[in-house]
Protein backbone atom coordinates (compact mmCIF):
# COMPACT_ATOMS: atom_id res chain seq x y z
CA UNK A 1 0.00 0.00 0.00
CA UNK A 2 1.42 3.23 -0.85
CA UNK A 3 2.67 5.95 1.45
CA UNK A 4 0.65 8.49 -0.27
CA UNK A 5 -3.23 8.97 1.10
CA UNK A 6 -4.10 10.90 -2.31
CA UNK A 7 -2.81 13.72 -4.44
CA UNK A 8 -5.21 16.76 -5.34
CA UNK A 9 -4.67 18.73 -8.56
CA UNK A 10 -5.87 22.07 -9.29
CA UNK A 11 -7.51 22.48 -12.67
CA UNK A 12 -6.60 25.90 -14.48
CA UNK A 13 -2.84 25.92 -15.79
CA UNK A 14 -2.11 22.45 -14.29
CA UNK A 15 -4.61 19.80 -15.80
CA UNK A 16 -5.46 21.84 -18.37
CA UNK A 17 -3.78 24.83 -20.34
CA UNK A 18 -6.90 27.27 -19.79
CA UNK A 19 -4.53 29.59 -18.32
CA UNK A 20 -2.97 30.61 -21.76
CA UNK A 21 -6.32 30.64 -23.77
CA UNK A 22 -7.45 32.86 -20.73
CA UNK A 23 -5.08 35.89 -21.47
CA UNK A 24 -4.91 35.34 -25.17
CA UNK A 25 -8.33 35.91 -25.38
CA UNK A 26 -8.11 39.25 -23.51
CA UNK A 27 -4.88 40.05 -25.29
CA UNK A 28 -6.39 39.85 -28.48
CA UNK A 29 -9.54 42.23 -27.91
CA UNK A 30 -7.02 44.58 -26.13
CA UNK A 31 -5.10 44.66 -29.44
CA UNK A 32 -7.94 45.32 -31.66
CA UNK A 33 -8.38 48.82 -29.78
CA UNK A 34 -4.13 49.57 -29.66
CA UNK A 35 -3.95 48.36 -25.96
CA UNK A 36 -1.53 46.24 -24.78
CA UNK A 37 -1.71 43.68 -22.78
CA UNK A 38 1.59 42.34 -20.69
CA UNK A 39 2.01 39.07 -19.26
CA UNK A 40 3.04 40.79 -15.86
CA UNK A 41 -0.01 43.09 -15.86
CA UNK A 42 -2.36 39.66 -15.98
CA UNK A 43 -0.29 37.14 -13.78
CA UNK A 44 -0.52 38.59 -10.73
CA UNK A 45 -4.30 37.74 -10.46
CA UNK A 46 -3.87 34.22 -12.01
CA UNK A 47 -5.08 31.69 -9.07
CA UNK A 48 -7.27 34.39 -6.97
CA UNK A 49 -10.64 34.55 -8.22
CA UNK A 50 -12.31 38.17 -7.91
CA UNK A 51 -16.05 39.82 -8.60
CA UNK A 52 -16.67 41.35 -11.71
CA UNK A 53 -13.22 39.82 -13.51
CA UNK A 54 -14.07 39.81 -16.69
CA UNK A 55 -16.10 43.68 -15.97
CA UNK A 56 -12.64 44.52 -14.31
CA UNK A 57 -11.17 44.13 -17.93
CA UNK A 58 -13.43 45.60 -19.94
CA UNK A 59 -13.31 49.05 -17.67
CA UNK A 60 -9.69 49.01 -17.86
CA UNK A 61 -9.95 48.64 -21.95
CA UNK A 62 -12.29 51.73 -22.02
CA UNK A 63 -10.73 53.56 -19.86
CA UNK A 64 -7.03 53.26 -22.13
CA UNK A 65 -8.41 53.95 -25.20
CA UNK A 66 -11.69 56.10 -24.79
CA UNK A 67 -13.88 53.41 -26.48
CA UNK A 68 -17.06 52.35 -24.92
CA UNK A 69 -17.11 48.66 -25.66
CA UNK A 70 -20.44 47.10 -23.37
CA UNK A 71 -19.40 44.32 -20.96
CA UNK A 72 -22.17 41.79 -23.00
CA UNK A 73 -20.33 42.47 -26.23
CA UNK A 74 -16.75 42.39 -24.65
CA UNK A 75 -17.57 38.84 -22.53
CA UNK A 76 -19.45 37.25 -25.58
CA UNK A 77 -16.42 38.19 -27.78
CA UNK A 78 -13.30 36.92 -25.05
CA UNK A 79 -15.54 33.57 -24.52
CA UNK A 80 -15.83 33.22 -28.30
CA UNK A 81 -11.86 33.31 -28.61
CA UNK A 82 -10.84 31.24 -25.60
CA UNK A 83 -13.12 28.76 -26.50
CA UNK A 84 -11.84 28.33 -30.17
CA UNK A 85 -7.83 28.85 -28.97
CA UNK A 86 -7.99 26.57 -25.64
CA UNK A 87 -6.12 23.69 -25.77
CA UNK A 88 -8.34 20.40 -26.38
CA UNK A 89 -5.13 18.08 -24.28
CA UNK A 90 -4.32 17.82 -20.61
CA UNK A 91 -0.73 19.59 -20.00
CA UNK A 92 2.18 17.27 -19.94
CA UNK A 93 2.51 14.16 -17.97
CA UNK A 94 -0.92 14.49 -16.68
CA UNK A 95 -2.11 11.08 -18.26
CA UNK A 96 0.84 9.34 -17.15
CA UNK A 97 1.03 10.75 -13.63
CA UNK A 98 -3.14 9.49 -12.97
CA UNK A 99 -2.26 6.43 -15.13
CA UNK A 100 -0.30 5.90 -12.29
CA UNK A 101 -1.67 6.78 -9.35
CA UNK A 102 -4.46 4.96 -10.59
CA UNK A 103 -1.93 1.27 -10.68
CA UNK A 104 -1.07 2.24 -6.94
CA UNK A 105 -4.51 2.58 -5.95
CA UNK A 106 -4.21 6.13 -4.68
CA UNK A 107 -7.10 8.23 -4.80
CA UNK A 108 -7.25 11.75 -6.48
CA UNK A 109 -9.06 14.92 -6.62
CA UNK A 110 -9.68 18.02 -8.56
CA UNK A 111 -9.42 21.22 -6.09
CA UNK A 112 -10.71 24.34 -8.38
CA UNK A 113 -11.36 27.75 -7.28
CA UNK A 114 -13.42 27.77 -10.65
CA UNK A 115 -16.94 27.20 -10.75
CA UNK A 116 -18.53 23.72 -11.33
CA UNK A 117 -20.11 24.68 -15.07
CA UNK A 118 -16.53 25.18 -16.18
CA UNK A 119 -13.95 22.26 -14.53
CA UNK A 120 -16.66 19.19 -14.50
CA UNK A 121 -17.69 19.35 -17.93
CA UNK A 122 -13.84 20.17 -18.80
CA UNK A 123 -12.46 17.37 -16.93
CA UNK A 124 -15.13 14.94 -19.22
CA UNK A 125 -13.83 16.32 -22.56
CA UNK A 126 -10.72 15.63 -21.67
CA UNK A 127 -11.58 12.28 -20.62
CA UNK A 128 -10.42 12.11 -17.33
CA UNK A 129 -13.40 11.99 -15.21
CA UNK A 130 -12.97 8.32 -14.32
CA UNK A 131 -9.66 9.11 -12.73
CA UNK A 132 -10.96 11.63 -9.87
CA UNK A 133 -13.20 10.40 -7.07
CA UNK A 134 -14.30 13.73 -6.64
CA UNK A 135 -14.00 17.44 -8.17
CA UNK A 136 -14.34 20.42 -5.63
CA UNK A 137 -14.70 23.60 -6.95
CA UNK A 138 -15.66 27.40 -5.79
CA UNK A 139 -19.57 26.04 -5.58
CA UNK A 140 -18.79 23.44 -3.06
CA UNK A 141 -17.10 26.14 -0.84
CA UNK A 142 -17.07 29.38 1.02
CA UNK A 143 -14.17 30.54 0.52
CA UNK A 144 -12.00 30.25 -2.33
CA UNK A 145 -7.93 30.40 -2.73
CA UNK A 146 -5.50 31.32 -1.37
CA UNK A 147 -7.70 30.24 1.57
CA UNK A 148 -7.38 26.59 2.30
CA UNK A 149 -11.58 25.61 1.99
CA UNK A 150 -10.94 23.62 -1.17
CA UNK A 151 -8.17 21.38 -0.43
CA UNK A 152 -9.79 20.76 3.32
CA UNK A 153 -12.98 19.57 1.13
CA UNK A 154 -10.92 17.87 -0.74
CA UNK A 155 -9.20 15.63 1.38
CA UNK A 156 -12.52 15.15 3.68
CA UNK A 157 -14.63 13.96 0.78
CA UNK A 158 -11.54 11.51 0.12
CA UNK A 159 -10.87 10.75 3.62
CA UNK A 160 -7.52 10.82 3.39
CA UNK A 161 -4.94 12.81 6.19
CA UNK A 162 -3.74 15.75 4.64
CA UNK A 163 -0.31 15.12 6.11
CA UNK A 164 0.04 12.78 3.80
CA UNK A 165 -1.41 13.78 0.90
CA UNK A 166 0.07 16.08 -2.13
CA UNK A 167 -1.27 18.67 -4.03
CA UNK A 168 0.19 19.98 -7.40
CA UNK A 169 -0.33 23.45 -8.04
CA UNK A 170 0.53 26.12 -10.43
CA UNK A 171 0.46 29.42 -8.33
CA UNK A 172 1.02 31.44 -5.02
CA UNK A 173 -2.56 31.77 -3.99
CA UNK A 174 -2.61 27.57 -4.78
CA UNK A 175 0.49 26.96 -2.99
CA UNK A 176 -0.97 28.92 -0.35
CA UNK A 177 -4.04 27.50 -0.25
CA UNK A 178 -2.83 23.96 -0.17
CA UNK A 179 0.00 24.47 2.47
CA UNK A 180 -2.71 26.24 5.10
CA UNK A 181 -4.82 22.82 4.51
CA UNK A 182 -1.87 20.85 5.60
CA UNK A 183 -1.02 19.22 2.41
CA UNK A 184 2.31 18.86 0.99
CA UNK A 185 2.75 21.25 -2.33
CA UNK A 186 4.32 20.30 -5.62
CA UNK A 187 4.54 23.60 -7.58
CA UNK A 188 4.56 22.93 -11.82
CA UNK A 189 4.52 26.84 -12.34
CA UNK A 190 2.89 28.12 -15.53
CA UNK A 191 5.00 30.56 -18.07
CA UNK A 192 2.51 32.90 -16.50
CA UNK A 193 3.11 32.39 -12.98
CA UNK A 194 7.07 31.80 -13.06
CA UNK A 195 7.34 35.20 -11.46
CA UNK A 196 4.93 33.64 -8.28
CA UNK A 197 5.81 33.24 -4.86
CA UNK A 198 6.08 29.58 -5.02
CA UNK A 199 8.96 29.33 -1.88
CA UNK A 200 6.51 27.22 0.34
CA UNK A 201 6.43 24.51 -2.06
CA UNK A 202 8.29 21.34 -1.08
CA UNK A 203 9.13 20.38 -4.40
CA UNK A 204 9.33 22.49 -7.80
CA UNK A 205 9.10 20.87 -11.46
CA UNK A 206 8.70 21.64 -15.01
CA UNK A 207 6.03 19.43 -16.11
CA UNK A 208 3.79 16.44 -14.44
CA UNK A 209 5.95 13.76 -16.01
CA UNK A 210 8.70 15.18 -13.99
CA UNK A 211 6.42 13.34 -11.33
CA UNK A 212 6.32 9.33 -10.40
CA UNK A 213 4.69 7.76 -6.95
CA UNK A 214 7.73 6.97 -5.53
CA UNK A 215 8.77 10.99 -5.99
CA UNK A 216 5.73 12.19 -4.29
CA UNK A 217 5.87 9.00 -1.73
CA UNK A 218 9.01 10.65 -0.81
CA UNK A 219 7.73 13.93 -0.29
CA UNK A 220 5.32 13.01 1.95
CA UNK A 221 7.85 10.72 3.90
CA UNK A 222 10.22 13.32 4.50
CA UNK A 223 12.76 13.48 1.71
CA UNK A 224 13.14 14.59 -1.69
Amino acid sequence: MSSLAAVVFDFDGVILDSESAEFESHRLIFERYGVPLTPEEWCDQIGIWAEEHERRWCTRLNERCGAAMEYEAFKTEQHRIFHEIVSREPMRGIRKLLDELADAGVPTAVASTSSARWVVPSVERLGLTHRFRTIVTANDVERRKPAPDVYIEATRRLGADPRRSVAIEDSGPGIASASAAGLTAVAIPHWLTEGHDLAAAALRVAHAGDLSVDRLEQLVNGSR
